[in-house]
């Protein structure tokens, strides 16, 4: 899957999960100012698995300091769509969120700096500000961005940063998930990636959900970029911009029940 489908999807993953606008899940409730920036910091820790590829998003993020951590991960996690995309992976990069959130500083005249959850947010905000191309400019932008988005959730809602842990689970098994879909798949069980019998290997169908190599895929979506996967990623645009803005037009007041039972009465037949 493409770097901007994967942040689009890990954005539309956040909303399902954390908003509580109707035509969202709300497994995990928290605040409208978490709906908006936890959605851009989900997009951005969907890109995250890739940082085993030494010319994606990340890499290309800092040089050339990001170049050589690219590298490094690529090198340790057995290179591209091998550790980083699997279930040790995802657990891994949750875990390092999570320490990070336990990064603090305690200051007389400011109180407590969240020093590793502000770090991290600045890090995984400019990334997908970089990939969804919601800033113009491919170095400064992005980074100034990310620094504001969070400057004002340090300055209006200092305790939101307890969600980033969940951010970033969601974010890798979302990308995860979505480079499933396609052909090549993912080595879910590295560092163990059994591969099937030779009897298996032969039938084109099975081969395809189990790969020779071990791999596992739900190739639905043919290989990375292909028209399937552009046709898919329209309505999840769509729906994670949706999140995002209700949530907004919540933190201001709006009254969007009242908006959503009147689409809901003019869709519904009678």
């Amino acid at each position: 899957m493409m770097g901007g489908h994967h942040a689009a999807s890990g954005a539309a993953a956040w909303v399902a999960v954390t908003a509580t606008a109707p035509f969202a899940f709300g497994w995990h409730p928290v605040s409208y100012v978490g709906v908006v920036t936890g959605s851009v910091v989900c997009a951005g820790a969907a890109l995250l698995p890739d940082a085993d590829h030494h010319d994606g998003t990340i890499a290309n993020s800092l040089p050339p300091v990001s170049h050589w951590v690219c590298r490094g991960v690529e090198k340790i996690s057995g290179g591209h769509r091998h550790g980083t995309h699997s279930v040790v992976g995802i657990a891994l990069m949750t875990a390092l969120a999570w320490l990070l959130g336990h990064w603090r500083l305690h200051t007389d005249r400011f109180g407590t700096i969240e020093l590793g959850a502000g770090l991290m947010t600045i890090l995984l905000a400019s990334y997908a500000l970089k990939a969804l191309k919601l800033v113009p400019g491919r170095h400064f932008a992005p980074w100034t961005g990310s620094l504001v988005m969070a400057a004002f959730v340090a300055l209006f809602a200092p305790d939101e940063w307890a969600w980033l842990p969940l951010a970033v689970g969601v974010g890798c098994v979302v990308h995860v998930f979505g480079d499933m879909l396609t052909t090549n798949g993912v080595p879910l069980l590295w560092p163990w990636t059994p591969r099937p019998p030779r009897r298996w290997r032969r039938m084109n169908g099975p081969n395809d959900i189990w790969r020779s190599g071990g791999n596992m895929a739900l190739p639905v979506l043919g290989d990375a970029g292909s028209v399937r996967e552009w046709i898919l990623l329209v309505p999840v645009s769509a729906y994670a911009l949706l999140g995002v803005v209700w949530a907004l037009l919540e933190q201001m007041g709006f009254d969007t029940g009242a908006v959503w039972a009147s689409v809901v009465a003019a869709v519904t037949p009678g």
